[in-house]
């Protein structure tokens, strides 16, 4: 059957495989050649759609839902065997002020205090319509997907805004996050979503919010509480009959659901070749199954370019890899160079969701809690601290790059802590006491010594500097106050810190041998720059003028927060909204 009569519930296309890669595409007389023309699947050849979306991810699925909605007969595609892409692995909060969930729990926010923190953070690198933009539709994105969908949100309650000292920023924070989800809703479907990055815990259901107090669980009685409710919820669920998912897992699936109620059909295992131009305007994307075309515009939600080593090499410093991204293995920036070639504009290429990480065997590990913990601290190379470890994750890395050289090597950094550290706390999903596991040492990753010379020895730093970095730093402990870089001072510092260390939650000696290096290299969450767009979402070129029929959002556009980071869900808040943004600029086009 034609792709115009798959069904919701088996939308997937035919395989990338029986299709030519995008180096076969014939470019004959200024005329592309595709579809039934290349051998393809002729049942699949010259679709047509009002608006095709690129991507099932949160920018993808928000804007094919709204499209929907708004009476626009609408198609997405997806590269990957499965749907939901990095925000299916994701922890999935979502920054988004003054939206009716913060308002409802009784944060004080208004529009005036959010545009005067957004410009603060973000500066002069994105323009102010953009700004606005995201500020005035974003409220209206979330009401309008918790009316067109089975997804529900919760407040993080005191999860900061990552700078809250500025003006209009937020101490007790402005992320929300989807609520529990029962997988059973997606039917057949589910078995489709993209796993997540890091699993919860058999039997329990985990918030985002709850991690900060299962980190805790050791030392923390209300870690205890946190861990006996989310045991609790999984125990409830199970009895119930349902397929409990939360963060990333739950709002992806909760989009598909709206997707399936609104008979919107989702092609996976169908990647984007290229756009198709017809006379200056962009009418359709070329797939492995053929042409699919679009009456009224394309919709770029294909993710970034985090897994391409060309186009890493190209546009980042170096070192970079593929290696220490956890994001969707699947995106290579295609929809990104398929933009360029169409005459986009890109921006921000250099820069990705920075965020310290530890290459562990199989995959990275992404640190939050472990580097702001009291008893734990970050050296360069020459063994010496270089940044508040607390800080936000995109400034650390952005710390490391700027100041990586030959004589003061930056990359590789150090995580070293001592075993009080290890006894209190969970480490990735390493409990307390227990030892870490072999494969991690075997790879390179952690190194454990003795004596703070020793460890210095074998991750190759001066011990003497490593020794007075230490001394240095189990003074500020002891005082509650690091003069160096502050850690600390900041509300945000103290979302993950130990709240019965006194007097400063972040900061402990570092004394109770044995001591354990963690290497620390820049990974990321996604790469955040792309094609260059406006307040609506359509893709510019360098001159300013609009491309007809391209909009883009999400990693495949350049990011609303310019080279910084709002509050947690900077990523997927932005996303939503704008996938929200160009769906409607096309429905209300003539």
């Amino acid at each position: 059957m034609g792709p115009a009569e798959v069904t919701p519930a088996s939308a997937p296309g035919p395989s990338a495989a029986a299709g030519p890669s995008r180096r076969t595409l014939l470019l004959a007389g200024g005329i592309l050649v595709t579809g039934a023309a290349l051998g393809q699947d002729p049942a699949y050849a010259d679709a047509e759609y009002d608006v095709v979306v690129v991507g099932s991810g949160a920018a993808g699925m928000t804007a094919a839902l709204t499209a929907a909605k708004r009476g626009l007969r609408t198609v997405v595609l997806e590269k990957a065997p499965t749907f939901g892409g990095s925000a299916a692995r994701s922890g999935a909060g979502i920054w988004i002020p003054n939206n009716e969930v913060i308002l409802a729990a009784g944060v004080p926010d208004t529009p005036a205090k959010a545009a005067a923190y957004l410009s603060r953070v973000v500066g002069g690198t994105v323009p102010v319509e953009r700004q606005r933009a995201f500020l005035a539709a974003g409220p209206a994105m979330i009401s309008f997907v918790l009316r067109n969908s089975p997804l529900r949100f919760r407040f993080m309650e005191g999860y900061s805004d990552y700078y809250p000292e500025f003006p209009g920023g937020m101490p007790n924070g402005r992320s929300i996050e989807p609520g529990q989800f029962d997988g059973n809703l997606l039917g057949a479907e589910l078995a489709r979503l993209n796993p997540p990055y890091i699993a919860t815990p058999a039997g329990m259901v985990v918030f985002s919010a709850d991690y900060k107090w299962l980190t805790l669980s050791a030392v923390n009685p209300k870690g205890l509480e946190v861990s006996a409710a989310c045991l609790l919820r999984g125990t409830e669920a199970a009895l119930r009959g349902e397929k409990p998912l939360t963060m990333g897992q739950s709002l992806a699936a909760g989009l598909r659901a709206g997707l399936l109620a609104a008979g919107v059909p989702v092609w996976l295992n169908t990647p984007l070749l290229d756009l198709h131009v017809e006379s200056g305007r962009v009418a359709g994307v070329v797939t492995s199954a053929g042409l699919v075309r679009a009456r009224r515009g394309v919709i770029v939600g294909s993710g970034g370019f985090e897994h391409s080593a060309a186009m890493r090499a190209e546009f980042q410093r170096q070192p970079i890899g593929t290696s220490w991204t956890v994001g969707a293995k699947e995106n290579t920036g295609d929809g990104i160079e398929a933009g360029e070639r169409a005459g986009a504009a890109l921006d921000l290429m250099d820069d990705a969701w920075w965020g310290p990480s530890i290459p562990l065997p199989g995959q990275p590990y992404f640190c939050l809690a472990e580097r702001t913990l009291p008893g734990c601290v970050l050296v360069n190379g020459n063994g010496v601290r270089f940044v508040n470890e607390g800080a936000p994750y995109s400034d650390v890395v952005h710390v490391m790059y700027d100041r990586n050289t030959p004589s003061a090597p930056h990359i590789p950094a150090w995580l070293i802590v001592d075993q009080n550290y290890r006894n209190r706390y969970l480490f990735k999903d390493v409990a307390p006491l227990l030892p870490l596991p072999a494969s991690w040492y075997d790879s390179g990753a952690v190194f454990r010594a003795p004596t703070i010379e020793q460890l210095a020895g074998k991750i190759g730093v001066p011990s003497a500097a490593l020794r007075a970095t230490i001394t240095r730093f189990n003074g500020f402990a002891l005082t509650g106050r690091d003069a160096d870089f502050h850690r600390g001072d900041s509300a945000y510092d103290r979302y993950y810190a130990d709240p019965y260390v006194k007097p400063n939650p972040c900061l402990a000696p570092l004394w109770l041998p044995p001591f354990y290096a963690f290497k620390i290299v820049p990974g990321d969450l996604g790469t955040k720059g792309g094609m260059r767009t406006d307040a609506r979402a359509r893709v510019l070129r360098a001159d300013g003028s609009v491309i007809p029929g391209l909009y883009a959002a999400g990693n495949a556009s350049g990011a609303v927060m310019g080279h910084s980071y709002a509050g947690s869900g900077s990523t997927i808040g932005p996303a939503m909204t704008f996938g929200y943004v160009a769906a409607n600029d096309l429905a209300d086009s003539p």
